[in-house]
């Protein structure tokens, strides 16, 4: 019998949403120019299932506590996915030094009172980098003008921003010629809002199991000088427990010569 060569796959290009909006703000999908953008952002996104599908298990981990955040310092939460476009929701660090959920730079990090030494580094500390991130965010959007024009300044620099809208006569952020990376940017972080808000119009079925469970542990307040191996195992755990659980803690041990208090999370 004939050998009928079938399709190796079947691929649909992804649908856009009649309406979008980032942060209250309506998206322009009538421009073409932002409509491409987008559309490029959530095909990459949609088709790269590999790393979506684990940001979507992660989500239900992390999102959580970064919505009570934002919610708490009044920061509009689709900043949450401006998070997961930093970093996918993981404790990375970039070749420029940028690290943690929310990829703040050393210099940037500190400015917004955040501690960082080589014992500790509150970069990795989820609640207190996205309190600063609250911060940098809040005056992002009174020198830029608008939340969307904020996130780009999360990339850019709000300087960077500024200086556009002033050479272009243009505050407006979707009518400013941008450098490639923060266009693409603050589409990408427009893209995981809608591919996470509408999952299964792009093919994801993850069921309750799937996800990754919010951790669970109780707070201990440590303000003196620590071994934490030691540490752990009086609390009936292990270093690596702790570091998975306290990613700020970046040694072995903390002298802690300036009796800062930390909250130290135990697993349960």
């Amino acid at each position: 019998e004939e050998n009928i060569a079938l399709p190796v796959q079947v691929i649909h290009a992804v649908k856009l949403p009649a309406t979008v909006t980032f942060a209250g703000e309506d998206v322009p999908l009538d421009d073409p120019e932002v409509r491409e953008r987008l559309d490029r952002e959530i095909t990459v996104n949609a088709y790269w299932q590999s790393s979506t599908i684990i940001l979507l298990k992660r989500a239900n981990r992390w999102l959580p506590t970064i919505e009570k955040i934002l919610k708490e310092e009044a920061i509009p939460d689709d900043f949450k996915y401006l998070c997961m476009a930093e970093s996918a929701l993981d404790n990375v660090s970039s070749p420029a030094g940028a690290s943690g959920f929310w990829q703040f730079m050393k210099a940037t990090g500190t400015q917004y009172g955040l501690v960082i030494n080589s014992e500790v580094d509150e970069r990795y500390n989820l609640e207190k980098s996205t309190r600063a991130a609250c911060k940098y965010l809040r005056s992002a959007k009174e020198t830029t003008g608008s939340w969307t024009a904020a996130a780009a300044g999360y990339n850019m620099g709000n300087a960077g921003v500024n200086r556009q809208q002033s050479l272009q006569g243009e505050t407006q952020y979707y009518r400013l010629l941008l450098n490639t990376e923060t266009s693409r940017y603050v589409q990408r972080i427009i893209a995981l809002k809608i591919i996470h808000q509408n999952q299964k119009d792009y093919g994801y079925y993850l069921t309750k199991d799937d996800l990754y469970p919010e951790l669970k542990y109780t707070i201990q307040e440590v303000s003196s000088a620590q071994n934490w191996v030691d540490f752990a195992k009086q609390n009936n755990t292990s270093y690596k427990m702790l570091r998975i659980y306290n990613p700020w803690i970046r040694d072995y041990s903390m002298i802690n010569k300036e009796k800062r208090s930390y909250e130290v999370k135990i697993p349960a």
